[in-house]
C-alpha cells in the first residue's frame, strides 16, 4: 500500500480527531490536509502511519486552536461549533459514545478546556488511545498526560448531563417537535420542551439573529411557533437531518440554499436546548448559503400581510 492509500484509509479518523479538537469543519479539513503534506514529504517511512498522522493532526489542531481562541473571545454573540452532518469515522461498537462526543453540548464543554487538555481528552476518552500514544501525540510525558486527562474528565463531568443515547426515542420526539414546528402549534411544542429549555442562535454578527438567549418552555414555544410558519410562507423548507450526532434540521430557501442549521439536545424525554447556526461562514461546507437578510425582509413582509 502506498502513502496515498494509507492516508485515505486513515483520513476519516484524522478528521474526527481534528473536528473534536477544533469544533470547525473547515479548520479540521485544513489540519488533515496539512498532516498529509507532512506525511507525503517524509524522506523515510514511519514505523506507523497511523501514529505519525494522528500525532501530526493533533499538534496542528492544538496550534490552530490556540490562535482560534483569540478570535472566539471577540466573536459577536454566542459561538457554536460548525454543524457536522456526518462523522466519517465509523465504529459500530462505539457509535453512541462517538455521537455523544460530537454533540453541540459536548463540544461547547470542550471549549472550557485548555488546548492540551482538550487534545488529551479527545484522544484518550473518545478514541481510546493508550497513554503512550497520547503522550507521543501531544509531546508530553505519560504522567503529565494522565494529569491532563484527569483534569479534563473532571471539568467535563462538572458541566454536563449525559444526553439520551436511545436513538429511537430521540428520533420519535424530534419528529413530533418538527411536526409541531411546521404547524405553529404552541401547545404541542410546549409539551415537548423542558421547563428550563433555552434557545440561542449563532449568527456571528453576519445575519439577523436573536438579541439574546430565550429561556423557558412557554417563551421558546411561542417564539418558535410564531417564526417558523412565517418562514414556510416565504418558501423556506425544513429538512430533518442528524446534526452533530443528534436530532436536527437544515432550513433551505426556495433554491435549496442553506439558511440555518438547527440542533436539539434531548434529556429525560424533553428538548432541553435548541441551537441555531446561522453564520454563513459556518454553513459553507454544507453547500450554497442563502441570503439571510433577504429572507428576513421577506418574512417581515409576510408578517404584515397583504396591503
Amino acid at each position: 500500500m502506498d502513502r496515498a492509500e494509507e492516508f485515505q484509509g486513515l483520513r476519516p479518523l484524522l478528521f474526527s480527531i481534528a473536528y473534536r479538537i477544533l469544533g470547525s469543519v473547515a479548520e479540521a479539513e485544513d489540519a488533515v490536509q496539512e498532516a498529509w503534506l507532512r506525511f507525503d514529504g517524509m524522506t523515510e517511512e514511519p514505523r506507523s502511519a497511523r501514529a505519525f498522522l494522528s500525532t501530526a493532526v493533533t499538534r496542528i489542531s492544538i496550534d490552530v486552536l490556540r490562535s482560534a481562541r483569540v478570535r472566539r473571545e471577540a466573536y459577536v454573540g454566542p459561538w457554536f461549533p460548525e454543524p457536522l452532518l456526518e462523522d466519517p469515522y465509523e465504529d459500530p461498537e462505539r457509535s453512541a459514545e462517538l455521537a455523544d462526543s460530537v454533540s453541540m453540548a459536548a463540544l461547547l464543554l470542550l471549549e472550557r478546556l485548555s488546548p492540551l487538555e482538550r487534545a488529551v481528552f479527545v484522544l484518550r476518552e473518545v478514541f481510546a488511545f493508550g497513554f503512550p500514544e497520547v503522550a507521543a501525540a501531544v509531546g508530553r510525558s505519560e504522567a503529565a498526560c494522565r494529569q491532563l486527562a484527569l483534569r479534563a474528565r473532571r471539568h467535563m463531568a462538572e458541566g454536563r448531563p449525559r444526553f439520551e443515547a436511545d436513538r429511537a426515542e430521540r428520533e420519535e420526539l424530534a419528529a413530533r417537535f418538527f411536526d409541531a414546528l411546521r404547524e405553529g402549534d404552541v401547545v404541542g411544542l410546549r409539551d415537548l420542551l423542558a421547563a428550563d429549555v433555552s434557545l440561542a442562535g449563532d449568527g456571528g454578527g453576519r445575519t439577523p439573529q436573536l438579541a439574546g438567549a430565550v429561556s423557558g418552555a412557554d417563551r421558546v414555544a411561542r417564539l418558535l411557533a410564531a417564526v417558523f410558519p412565517l418562514l414556510a410562507r416565504v418558501d423556506v423548507t425544513c429538512e430533518e437531518r442528524e446534526v452533530n450526532g443528534g436530532p436536527g434540521a437544515l432550513f433551505r430557501d426556495r433554491d435549496g440554499a442553506v439558511l440555518q442549521a438547527l440542533a436539539l439536545d434531548v434529556l429525560d424525554g424533553r428538548v432541553r436546548t435548541v441551537r441555531l447556526v446561522l453564520n454563513p461562514d459556518k454553513l459553507a461546507h454544507v453547500g450554497p448559503v442563502a441570503d439571510a437578510w433577504a429572507i428576513h425582509r421577506a418574512v417581515r413582509e409576510a408578517r404584515r400581510g397583504p396591503r
